[in-house]
């Protein structure tokens, strides 16, 4: 897919088209968020989205901004224009909302911050588009088809970049790629829960490091 020529999509879309993976990170104790990223950076990933539901999202971005200056740290379920500020001055690098809000689009772009808005439907998609957005999250994936979804998108809309979420496992992460993602989030199938509360972090960089390399291969 040709990186549009707008700046803000290309300081996005450059780096982001050679990791090909988010990492999703929805906690609600702050010291598990700091490590579940630590974990995630030390795997290889390096865009990494708290969500606004987690544990002081504020604090936990602006600790990563510190220890991960390597990283892109981002914010995620943003719903309203005061949870875009707070997480853009809290030092969130890119903004996800589960929704299309053109007045949170505008702000965004008008703050040089790369904005990530959910959309469903082509009309969705392209009122995102067209309104800004640096590329479009496509959430909830699983609960439309998955890859066959995004597949039947690809020829009107082939020209926009796509981000599914909701739904993406190891297991598929390499066909939604495969049928025109530039990217794909992923939270829970990064971080299994049982290793997670064993404390298996060695277990768990190599999963995401297997994980990483067998797409990127």
């Amino acid at each position: 897919m040709p990186i549009p020529s707008n700046s803000l999509a290309q300081r996005w879309l450059v780096p982001l088209q050679q990791q090909r993976v988010i990492a999703v990170i929805r906690v609600s104790n702050l010291d598990l968020g700091l490590r579940l990223a630590e974990v995630a950076a030390e795997a290889g990933l390096q865009f990494i989205e708290i969500t606004w539901n987690s544990d002081r999202p504020q604090v936990l971005i602006a600790q990563l901004r510190d220890r991960l200056p390597n990283c892109w740290i981002g914010a995620g379920t943003l719903l309203s224009l005061a949870d875009l500020n707070q997480a853009i001055a809290a030092g969130a690098q890119f903004c996800f909302t589960p929704h299309t809000h053109p007045v949170l689009i505008e702000a965004a772009v008008t703050q040089a911050v790369p904005i990530i808005p959910g959309a469903l439907s082509p009309t969705e998609i392209i009122t995102a588009w067209q309104a800004g957005a640096s590329s479009v999250k496509v959430f909830p994936i699983n609960a439309v088809g998955g890859a066959s979804y995004l597949r039947s998108l690809q020829g009107p809309l082939g020209h926009i970049p796509l981000i599914p979420t909701g739904g993406v496992t190891c297991a598929n992460a390499r066909e939604l790629l495969e049928t025109g993602a530039i990217a794909v989030g992923l939270s829970r199938a990064l971080f299994p829960t049982d290793w997670v509360e064993a404390g298996q972090w060695a277990a768990i960089v190599a999963h995401i490091q297997q994980f990483h390399q067998n797409l990127l291969s």
